[in-house]
């Protein structure tokens, strides 16, 4: 497992967590820490606003401690807005932003009628004849925030399923599988209630531009990341509140540093 690939799927999942059906006006914000080795790495800030049957939620990732201090600048952020339905959240736009070093790339995808995607790149994405992502793979596919958000509300059902994500260079499956459940006392989680539903999480490349090679990146899903997810409030919904993922570098580890929640005010 990938520092890059775990990494990824973590963030996936802290995305999605605040997701819930139609409600009365809410705001819920949420922080995360990523570690790697023992040191500090990322910090995963997220801020949900729920009014009615709409979402809008917003994620801020960017390195933190000592890999701030000794590797390249990284910032990664993004949004989702739609709504929900009798079969679950609708989305209705979905986009990031993220800069390495001191290169931004923006990319922002539109959602249409049986399943289209409808999408801005700047800087324009040119790739390779073989790195291209083909209709077929656009079709149905999320960015990652709208992609956890669609599951994130789910509940005791949150595993077992595969996501379809697509960042914009990238299409990917992402697939849950629950391991077990768990009493909250006992998963070391602080501020988790009743019981914790604990799942792996695999990825595995379709199409696009990656870093690895094909061998490479088959070795690489392999090795599964563990996720814990836990209740946090009164709701049914289930909030990623630990994970684990081992590397040939060291072990990746993710927890929750804060749950708000408050109602959210006019304006």
């Amino acid at each position: 497992m990938s520092f890059r690939r775990a990494f990824m799927a973590f963030a996936l999942c802290m995305a999605g967590s605040p997701a819930a059906p139609a409600q009365d006006a809410r705001q819920v914000e949420i922080g995360y820490e990523i570690t790697f080795a023992g040191i500090s790495g990322f910090r995963i800030d997220v801020t949900a606003r729920f009014n009615g049957a709409t979402y809008d939620v917003e994620t801020s990732t960017f390195k933190d401690g000592m890999l701030r201090a000794v590797t390249m600048n990284y910032q990664g952020r993004n949004r989702a807005w739609g709504g929900f339905t009798a079969r679950g959240a609708q989305p209705t736009v979905g986009s990031l932003s993220i800069v390495v070093g001191d290169k931004p790339r923006t990319w922002l995808a539109k959602y249409g009628a049986g399943g289209s995607v409808e999408e801005t790149h700047n800087p324009p994405w040119k790739p390779q004849p073989w790195q291209t992502i083909p209709d077929k793979d656009r079709v149905g596919s999320l960015d990652p925030l709208s992609a956890a958000l669609t599951v994130g509300f789910a509940g005791d059902n949150a595993c077992d399923r595969t996501l379809p994500v697509n960042d914009g260079k990238r299409r990917v499956n992402v697939m849950l599988h629950k391991l077990r459940m768990e009493p909250a006392a006992a998963s070391g989680i602080a501020g988790a209630q009743g019981d914790v539903l604990v799942c792996q999480i695999y990825t595995r490349r379709v199409s696009g531009e990656f870093d690895e090679a094909p061998k490479e990146a088959e070795a690489e899903r392999e090795r599964p990341i563990t996720i814990w997810l836990a209740r946090f409030d009164q709701s049914q919904v289930r909030y990623p509140g630990r994970m684990e993922a081992h590397t040939g570098f060291g072990t990746i580890r993710g927890k929750i540093l804060w749950f708000r929640e408050r109602p959210l005010g006019p304006g």
